[in-house]
Order: structure tokens, then sequence, then C-alpha cells
């Protein structure tokens, strides 16, 4: 399956899921995550970024990588 294939089913599949995703059981372990960044942001132990920001970071700490594997980076 060439590449285009597969991003293609990924989308197709995403599309479906995405219609109800209440019938996505979410782990535990997700929401375990989830509860202990909500507690460090209100402990002051994080803070929160914006999109654009976290993008710019994430390119900063390696820029050849995201180059190679990310449209539109």
């Amino acid at each position: 399956m060439s590449l285009p294939e597969k991003i293609a089913l990924l989308e197709a599949v995403w599309a479906e899921l995405s219609i109800d995703p209440g019938q996505i059981e979410v782990p535990q372990w997700h929401k375990d995550i989830l509860d202990q960044r909500e507690l460090a942001l209100q402990e002051g132990r994080a803070t929160l970024i914006d999109w654009e920001e976290a993008k710019k970071q994430i390119c900063r700490q390696n820029p050849s990588w995201i180059r190679s594997h990310i449209r539109n980076a």
C-alpha cells in the first residue's frame, strides 16, 4: 500500500470514528495522566501555552526531524 493510500485509509477510519466519539472507551491510564496534569496546573507546577507556541518549541528542539516527517512544518 502506498503512503497516499495509507493516509487516505487513516483519514477514512478517523472520519468514521469521529462521528460518535462517545463510542471509544478512554483507558483509565489516559484519565489518570489527564488528572495528574490538571492537578499540576492547579498547583502551579505547570503552565499552558498556545498551540502556535508549542509548534515553535517542538521545531526548535529538532528541526531536521520535523522537516523530514511533518508536512507544512
